[in-house]
């Protein structure tokens, strides 16, 4: 009984040392990085925007819950759009629109959220850019979601039913995916990679994580069937994984649902336009490609991959979009930034995050994006 006794008295101290353990590291940790870096972001529903950050989970956002340090009384130029605006994969110093600060020498407001659309964008710049009085406001347009976010959002919230042009569609606009939580362990994770840094630097962001991604990125068919794919050339230092399908489907000229999200969009850009046309503001759209599209040359019409028929059929169909895109931006005299040229020059520099799960930059792509909104700056007149 006592060897019982003093058994259970150590487990006990033990479990409190490393508790009090991990707490410490918790809180060295947010003390010397930034959380918003590392941890997982929790959301909660928004009848106009569809949703927005928690309350409860702000740690590394502003005020205004965008990933900055502060909200500045005002700002030379405001970056609005979605994850690739925000910087996912990527620290925040690392998202294009602090490349682009860094590059102009230009105070950047960063408005960007994962999940957003054109109307978000259009209703946060009448919103919240304005306040900070920028010279000039950048819109990050996302060809791979943008068309069919605009189209959920426009259908699925009442609040943009002015914008509705077709009959009544049945419509959730459930712009973000939700982790999967019927289990104990899966519902832990969920909850660790929201408010655990420590959580996440173990099992995510060290060396453990890097090892898994190569090795789904080298697997990716097999890993994720149907779904998944990898472009390997060693001599090219080429070793990526796309997933090409979610992506046809918000691009596919041929679904009238990808155009009147086009039409949506269009017409929000152009409101837009006028908006920052009458506060005297320079209004700016970078147009985003896909991973896909930066790896066209070696990925279009290659029949030695999996999933090379979607693949080809998402790449025609994005460059019809983009064209008719540009078309519009020209005829509306909205200057545009397209960075395809300088990421396919660089695809052997691994610009896209090393995982076969997310499909987004890392700090190598945002920076030639933002690299790429400097330049044309330069040459925009305010």
């Amino acid at each position: 009984m006592k060897i019982l006794k003093k058994f259970l008295v150590n487990l006990i101290v033990l479990m409190v040392s490393v508790g009090i353990g991990l707490v410490l590291c918790e809180f060295a940790s947010r003390l010397f990085l930034n959380a918003s870096d590392f941890l997982s972001l929790e959301v909660v529903g928004d009848p106009i925007l569809g949703w927005v950050p928690s309350p409860s989970a702000m740690a590394g956002f502003d005020k205004w819950g965008f990933r900055n340090r502060k909200v500045p009384e005002s700002a030379d130029i405001v970056a609005v759009g979605d994850s690739h605006t925000y910087g996912n994969t990527a620290r925040m110093m690392d998202s294009w629109p602090y490349v682009l600060g860094r590059a102009t020498g230009r105070q950047v407001y960063n408005m960007g959220l994962g999940g957003y659309g054109p109307n978000q964008y259009f209703y946060l710049t009448k919103t919240k850019a304005l306040q900070l009085k920028p010279k000039v406001i950048v819109w990050g347009l996302y060809m791979g979601d943008d068309f069919d976010n605009a189209y959920e959002i426009t259908y699925g919230l009442d609040y943009w039913a002015s914008l509705r042009e077709l009959k009544a569609q049945n419509v959730k606009a459930n712009i973000t995916e939700t982790p999967q939580t019927d289990t104990y362990i899966k519902r832990m994770r969920v909850w660790l990679s929201r408010h655990s840094v420590v959580y996440q630097l173990l099992f995510h962001s060290g060396f453990g994580g890097r090892v898994q991604g190569e090795v789904q990125i080298r697997n990716a068919s097999q890993l994720y069937p149907g779904v998944a794919t990898s472009l390997i050339i060693p001599d090219k230092n080429i070793q990526e994984a796309f997933r090409p399908k979610a992506l046809l489907k918000g691009l596919d000229q041929q679904d009238p649902r990808v155009r009147e999200g086009m039409r949506i969009t269009y017409k929000l850009i152009k409101d837009t336009d006028e908006i920052c046309r009458q506060n005297g503001i320079q209004f700016v759209i970078v147009v985003i490609p896909t991973k896909e599209m930066v790896f066209s040359e070696y990925l279009e019409h290659n029949t030695q991959i999996p999933l090379s028929d979607v693949i080809s059929k998402l790449i025609a169909n994005e460059r019809l979009a983009e064209s008719e895109t540009f078309t519009v931006l020209r005829e509306n005299n909205i200057p545009y930034v397209y960075p395809l040229a300088k990421l396919k020059n660089s695809v052997g520099q691994g610009l896209y995050a090393r995982t076969a799960s997310d499909m987004h930059p890392n700090k190598n792509g945002y920076q030639i994006i933002g690299a790429s909104v400097a330049d044309a700056l330069s040459h925009v007149s305010n």
